[in-house]
């Protein structure tokens, strides 16, 4: 080979080089690119990525659905940021509670307003099972679902609302046993008359907590597991779970695990059909009822965020509806409840106190009053004292 020729083959060679370590990197980043698009995110990830897209549409967002949101990150964070969502729901829980609160004494009031919130429970299969359940004691949506309702969350804010005192009588001088114990409503119902329990305690206005928890394990003895149907089943789980959640205030505050070992034994002897029959929702609640009892190393723990971390959409930045709907206003309590699960604080955070708050206190609803004059940060929420 002349050395014209060498010369010529060395500079093609050197032309193709670039070409060819082009060509090699593109397809290691491919290969690299392939890699991530099938490595699952971590907590963290799939944490932020939710929290991001609930801040994102908050405001669009209805406001109690705005207000349960805010509510669990103050507890989880103490970030006073949150507590102008608390305040968008204090203002619509004041104004409901004016008009039913204010009216008690109002001849046929109570049995209209009772009919009005049998009908807002809609229509299909649990909502007929929740009619009929009602069928005896028809008031008694009345007096748990709008009033221990509206009255325990102005509460929780350290404050007391309109009628105040005419609502305490009215709740005392009725006896809910009845509702609250059952078995019809039980299986309709578990997890809400769980929060009317410790409402009712909340407010002083009656002490049902044995009544149902013997109620309850009536209804669903460890015997009757293999006849339960899913719906049953996630019932079951849903009213287990509600046990924990009230009595910390709904995240103010740890709970005894002792007290509630009979709920935390059962959640890890049946992981394995609550990981397959459970919804995404009750899964979640399963792992934080163990966070709340302060058994962060449990296997269940590890398991549920697992389970959720694969249930999350990259699409939606969400986790859907069984059926798939990323809808947020309908899918908050359950995305908000998979945020906490992935990452718990060190400490909770009870409140907001909004009378106290320097970003609040200056824009309560005038028909709220604080209910003491210490801080109500140095005390623990009444449902919460022994």
């Amino acid at each position: 080979m002349t050395f014209a020729s060498k010369t010529c083959a060395l500079l093609l060679c050197a032309s193709l080089l670039p070409a060819a370590n082009a060509a090699d990197s593109k397809a290691e980043d491919a290969k690299h690119s392939s890699n991530n698009a099938t490595e699952p995110m971590g907590t963290t990830a799939v944490y932020q990525a939710i929290k991001q897209q609930l801040e994102a549409s908050l405001f669009e967002l209805p406001p109690r659905v705005q207000g349960h949101y805010g509510i669990r990150m103050y507890r989880m964070t103490g970030d006073d940021k949150y507590a102008n969502a608390a305040l968008v729901d204090l203002y619509a829980v004041t104004e409901s509670q004016a008009f039913y609160a204010c009216n008690l004494d109002k001849p046929g009031f109570i049995g209209s307003a009772a009919e009005e919130a049998i009908e807002a429970l809609g229509r299909g299969p649990r909502a007929s099972a929740r009619k009929k359940a009602l069928d005896s004691f028809p008031e008694f949506l009345f007096y748990t679902d709008v009033l221990l309702r509206f009255a325990s969350r102005i509460d929780e804010f350290g404050l007391e609302g309109p009628c105040h005192d005419k609502m305490i009588a009215a709740l005392k001088a009725t006896d809910l046993k009845q509702g609250l114990t059952s078995p019809e409503m039980i299986e309709s119902w578990a997890a809400q008359l769980a929060n009317y329990v410790y409402w009712a305690k909340q407010l002083g206005v009656g002490d049902y907590l044995k009544d149902y928890r013997d109620a309850f394990n009536k209804v669903y003895p460890a015997s009757r597991d293999q006849n339960l149907d899913k719906a049953q089943f996630r019932n079951k789980l849903y009213g287990m779970t509600h046990f924990v959640f009230a009595a910390s205030g709904y995240y103010q505050a740890p709970v005894d695990a002792s007290e509630f070992a009979w709920v935390l034994e059962y959640f890890e002897a049946n992981i394995d059909r609550i990981l397959k029959d459970a919804t995404d929702d009750i899964i979640a609640e399963v792992g934080v009822s163990f966070l709340l009892a302060g058994k962060d190393d449990s296997d269940v723990v590890s398991k549920t965020r697992r389970h959720i971390v694969k249930a999350f959409d990259e699409e939606h930045d969400i986790i859907p509806s069984p059926r798939g709907n990323p809808d947020l206003a309908l899918g908050e309590h359950r995305n908000m409840l998979a945020m906490m699960l992935l990452q718990w604080p060190q400490t909770l955070s009870p409140g907001p106190y909004l009378a106290e708050l320097k970003a609040t206190k200056k824009y309560l609803p005038k028909m709220v009053t604080p209910k003491t004059a210490p801080s109500a940060k140095s005390k623990k929420p009444d449902n919460l004292k022994k």
